[in-house]
Order: C-alpha cells, then structure tokens, then sequence
C-alpha cells in the first residue's frame, strides 16, 4: 500500500465541487491501494462543543465514538475523490458504520489518523467497499471505523441482505429533528453534500426533501447512552431508510446477551432510519 501524508485536512467544499464536476463517469475497476495519512492531529475545543452541542452530547473531555469519523471523513472524501476511485463520490450511499473504541479518546491526544479502501464485493444492488479510518496515540491503536458503501446499478451477484429488524416495542424517547439539522450538522462537521441541506438541492439528486446525515442520527442515537458506555466497545450501525426533514423518531433500545440494541423509526410510520448494536470489549 502507498502512504501519502496529508500536511492538513482536504477542503470539503472543494472536493464536492470536484465530485460535482466529474458526475456519474466513472466506471468500476480496482479499488487504489493508496493510504492517506496525517500526523499529530489536534482536538480544537471549539469545534468538539459545537460537535456537541449539535449531536445532542454534553460537553466533556472525553470524545463521542463519533467524532473522530468528522477527522477522517474529509481523507475518505479525498480518496474517493482521486482520479483512479472506480466510482463516482456523487451518488454512493452509506449503509453501514462501525466504530471500535479501544480506550476513552481525550481531548488533550495528539492523533495520528489513517484512511484506506478495501473488500471490493458484489451486493445485490450493485458493488459495495468499505473505508477504513484509524486513529493512534502514542503508536497506540485507539479508534477504529469501517463505513460501508454502496454503488447501485449493476448487481450481479452477492448475499442478499437480511431482513431489516424490528424496534423493541416501547420507544424509551420521542425526537423532533428539526428541518435545519442537515445545515447545523454540515457547518460542524464540513459535510456540505447537498441531499443534506435543503429539499431543492436534495431534489437535484432524486430526493423529494432533504435528508439528515447518517452519522448525525448514529451519534444522537450515542449521546442518548452516555454515561452508560463502557470505557472500550463496539457500536456497529446499518443505516436504512432515509430520515426525510423535519421529522419526528422514536429512539428505542433493549439490551442482549452481548450488550444493547437500539433503534431509530419515524414515529407515525414506523418505517426504520437506522438499527445498530453497542458491544463491550
């Protein structure tokens, strides 16, 4: 695999620009064995309260599982942004993350941070390869996600996916997600893809309204667990249904054997936006 140190985060904007730019072109073909790196990343106290504030933690200093997905996501975005990507950034959705917190991430590391692609694979609606994010402190492995995405058009092949699962019966909290998240999210999190911000530049991609980001719902459905949460686990989320904005959810979880399971419904429908699992280590 070939490193390649970033002396700072890529510009978002820019690449959504470019990703704009290039359209639909692209074709399929090898994922690139190119790794991005970056060295000795700082947490700005700032930013993470305004994280905070707009995914629903309270401040602390510790950080959410989900935050350092907000470091990495700008080096994804310049990976599938790069010439040799197979395929277009425009047009790929996220239908799985999983984090893995090895120790409690403060806000006083210095992180060294990692990006690469991998396990190319067939999915019955198309192709689907994960992005792998890492972080380190001390040369130590601290912090781990894995999204999965999908390309759709093409299936040929692959399992077929398993039947969505249902809520525990009672919701434990019922959410107004207003219709200005996508915006509050985009300006902490540099995430400017226009599905999010408003139901005219969602309507230019094929959605009727704007839609709330996945990572946004996967860290509101994390604040409401805090103080509960282990110092070292797992939180594995498959994203499901689009969340149109405004809305109104039902969070609901129950524990397991291994752990807990929760979930996030629209609250009239019933129709699921995301189901996950959180796991000890």
């Amino acid at each position: 695999m070939a490193t390649k140190e970033l002396a700072a985060a890529p510009k978002l904007p820019v690449l959504f620009g470019k990703a704009a730019l290039t359209g639909f072109t692209r074709k399929g073909g090898e994922l690139p064995s190119t790794e991005y790196t970056r060295q000795g990343v700082a947490i700005d106290p700032q930013s993470l309260a305004e994280y905070d504030h707009v995914c629903g933690f309270r401040l602390s200093d510790v950080l959410p599982a989900t935050y350092p997905h907000m470091l990495t996501f700008p080096m994804a975005a310049k990976l599938m942004s790069d010439p040799g990507f197979p395929f277009p950034l425009v047009g790929l959705v996220h239908v799985r993350n999983v984090i893995t917190v090895h120790r409690p991430l403060l806000i006083g590391d210095r992180l060294d941070l990692a990006v690469h692609a991998a396990d190319l694979r067939e999915h019955p609606k198309g192709q689907q390869f994960d992005l792998i994010s890492q972080a380190f402190a001390g040369g130590e492995l601290v912090w781990e996600d894995v999204s999965t995405y999908l390309r759709r058009g093409g299936g040929s092949g692959g399992a077929r996916e398993p039947k969505r699962e249902s809520a525990p019966a009672e919701p434990k909290a019922i959410w107004r997600v207003p219709e200005d998240i996508g915006r509050r999210y985009a300006a902490v999190s540099g995430d400017a893809n226009p599905i999010h911000l408003h139901a005219l530049t969602a309507r230019t991609l094929g959605y009727r309204k704007a839609i709330a980001h996945g990572m946004w719902s996967k860290a509101r459905c994390l604040a409401a667990f805090e103080g509960q949460l282990p110092g070292a686990y797992r939180v594995d989320v498959k994203f499901q249904l689009p969340m149109f904005l405004p809305a109104k959810v039902a969070f609901s979880e129950a524990p397991e054997d291994t752990g807990t399971r929760f979930a996030l419904h629209d609250l009239r429908s019933g129709k699921p936006h995301l189901s996950g699992t959180v796991t000890p280590l």
